[in-house]
């Protein structure tokens, strides 16, 4: 059985060893909304597909015109096994409802730091996606830039009080990481990047070290709500 749920996943669940993000482009406001209950009736009229997916969730993009996906596996064999017999049907019929869905990019992770406030209790009211881009695979670079981060977190002079959580996840090619940060509104993390300062942090030494950090590529930062949460019944 299969169950809506309006809670946010854990990024920290203990039994979470793949956690998979991706992202489809479905052009406006309507279709986000569209392909969200699409993508809920598919999965809700069959069974859970597998006891290692601990949950799935699903995002609308601030940009009207974006879905973010986000998965829960045990492991990355669990996911292949459901790749093989049980995804095709459900994008059909997702497909079927609305047409013209483009599947932008899948991308396996493992997370690796997370940090939030002790006790914090508070219901994100908007999620921010922060990904950086390395050149090339480095997977020591990944974990040194994510400790670089953490160190501008821990000394940061003025915290912003709408953050809640930054969970930190290294892409399994070791080319990329992934902030999944939770904000209490998109209102606070739109007055976060407009403190003094380059982004959300002041302009500290840590923060410029972070900033230019030797490989560093490419970074974008994107907002999200929570549209779609299903979870075993």
């Amino acid at each position: 059985m299969t169950r809506r749920t309006d809670a946010h996943p854990d990024l920290t669940h203990p039994e979470t060893g793949a956690p998979f993000f991706s992202t489809w482009r479905v052009g406006t406001p309507p279709r986000q909304r569209q392909t969200v209950e699409a993508i809920a009736r598919t999965w809700e009229r069959r069974p859970w597909p597998s006891g290692d997916l601990l949950g799935y969730h699903v995002y609308t993009g601030h940009d009207g015109t974006t879905l973010l996906h986000h998965s829960q596996w045990r492991s990355e064999p669990a996911y292949e096994a459901f790749v093989k017999s049980h995804r095709q049907e459900r994008v059909d019929e997702i497909d079927t409802a609305v047409p013209g869905i483009e599947r932008l990019w899948l991308g396996r992770y493992r997370r690796y730091r997370s940090s939030s406030r002790e006790g914090d209790t508070r219901v994100p009211g908007c999620i921010v996606i922060v990904d950086i881009e390395f050149e090339g695979p480095d997977p020591d670079r990944q974990r040194a830039w994510v400790d670089a981060v953490l160190e501008a977190l821990e000394s940061e002079p003025n915290v912003h009080p709408g953050g809640i959580s930054a969970h930190f996840h290294l892409s399994t090619d070791g080319t990329r990481v992934l902030n999944y940060a939770e904000w209490e509104s998109a209102q606070a993390h739109v007055d976060a990047l407009a403190a003094p300062g380059d982004g959300v942090g002041s302009a500290t030494e840590l923060w410029r070290r972070v900033q230019n950090w030797p490989g560093l590529k490419s970074s974008t930062v994107e907002r999200y709500d929570h549209a779609l949460g299903l979870i075993p019944g």
